[in-house]
Formats: C-alpha cells, structure tokens, sequence
C-alpha cells in the first residue's frame, strides 16, 4: 500500500500513518491522532542527569512523564511529572510500566527483556545513552544479553558493565530525545 492511500485511509479512522524512512523511528508507523505520549521511565537504574533532562523535556512539552521505581523518587512538583512507586521484587517496575503503557508511548530503560516488552506493545524505547531500540536491534541484543548471563553463569569472567555515563551520552540522549519529541509532537 501507498504512503498516500495509506495515509488517506487513517484520515478516515482518525489515525496518523508516520512516512517510512524515518531510519531508527520506523518501528512505530501507526499512532492515534492528537493521543498524548506518555513517557514511562524504569527509574531504578536511570542515572540522575538523565532525569533531568526528562522533567525539562516534559515540561517544556506538556507530555506525561511517570518515574516507576521500587523507592520512592523525588520529582519536581508540575502537573505532568509523577513518581509511582510498586512493590520491591525483581522486574515489579519492567511488569508495572507495561500494564500501563499504550502503543506509541516512550519508554526510558537499559533494561533489554523490559524494551523488548514494550516494543512488542507498540512503544518506543530509548536507552539513557541515547540509543533507541527498535524491532530491528532487539532481539539482537537479547540474544547477546541471554548469551552473557549463561556465560556468567558458568563462573565465565565476561564484561565488567557499562561505562560510567559521559557528556557525549548525556548529549545523544538530548538529541534523540528532541528528534522523537518533535516528529510525534510538531
């Protein structure tokens, strides 16, 4: 089907159809008309610098933002900022952010199974150094993520984790923050 015809016919269902080429956005083509984005963030491990960047962004948008940790996290008081604290447990926050998430929304993790979760909803889902996951490079990564924990698993030194967040992570995840934002928004 034609972007034309295509877009012809989500005019008609009250949908907007996103023009194909837009490289690491392509996962999500279809979106309600004027829904609102909802940003969810798996708040446990996102680093502090991180946050701040969301709460300028959402304020400056108008756009729901959700922190979902298992403590409670301090959020500067406006009408589109809220924490959400659920219970201690392993993956209550990942099992908590999907329940709620509809398709279109962000999702802000490092966590790959809860990416993966949300892409298979219809999400976004971009990492705290920028990178935006897609139903292209998930399952690449959760092959490579099982492959290391079954590593680990056999007493196998591998990896040491991530390095610590730099002004160039800081800055790409700005970056695609603002190309998402202004391609669902503008």
């Amino acid at each position: 089907m034609s972007y034309a015809k295509a877009s012809r016919i989500s005019e008609l269902c009250g949908l907007a159809v996103a023009r194909r080429g837009w490289r690491s956005l392509d996962a999500v083509v279809v979106t309600r008309r004027n829904a609102q984005m909802n940003i969810w963030v798996d708040a446990d491990a996102c680093p502090n610098v991180i946050k701040e960047i969301l709460f300028r962004a959402a304020q400056r948008r108008s756009i729901s933002l959700t922190l979902v940790a298992n403590q409670m996290i301090r959020v500067p008081k406006s009408p589109t900022i809220r924490a959400v604290q659920v219970a201690s447990g392993f993956d209550e926050a990942d099992h908590w952010i999907v329940a709620q998430l509809s398709r279109g929304d962000l999702v802000i993790t490092a966590d790959i199974p809860l990416a993966s979760d949300a892409i298979d909803k219809g999400a976004l889902v971009l990492n705290p150094r920028g990178t935006l996951y897609t139903v292209e490079n998930i399952r690449e990564r959760l092959l490579l993520r099982d492959l290391m924990d079954e590593l680990r698993g056999t007493g196998l030194q591998v990896g040491g984790g991530p390095p610590p967040l730099n002004q160039h992570d800081r800055r790409e995840f700005a970056n695609q923050l603002d190309r998402i934002l202004a391609r669902v928004h503008d």
